[in-house]
């Protein structure tokens, strides 16, 4: 969040990479509910994150950063799959034991 939040909206960066359409090499996010040209200062920082789990596990070829991947989502959607589900296994932190 910028100090002059809620006027600016916030900027999403993952730390760990994914492999995902709306998610560039430095894990920035399209997000368009943080763009400034949709940005409300009165949305809240739970709706953030909502919208943003919803994208992660709900990807949406209109929302690309990537586009060679979300063309493969688009046309080859098990290799997508297989290939996200190999990213994250190279790339995942490990769960904390409850």
């Amino acid at each position: 969040f910028s100090p002059n939040h809620p006027l600016e909206p916030p900027c999403t960066t993952l730390r760990t990479p994914i492999y995902h359409p709306s998610v560039d090499l430095e894990g920035r996010v399209c997000q368009p509910l943080t763009s400034h040209e949709h940005w409300e200062p009165t949305t809240r920082a739970i709706q953030v994150l909502q919208d943003l789990l919803l994208q992660l596990d709900s990807p949406d070829p209109q929302r690309m950063l990537r586009p060679d991947v979300a063309r493969e989502l688009q046309e080859r959607p098990e290799e997508f799959r297989r290939r996200a589900e190999e990213h994250t296994r190279l790339h995942a932190e490990p769960r904390p034991d409850p």
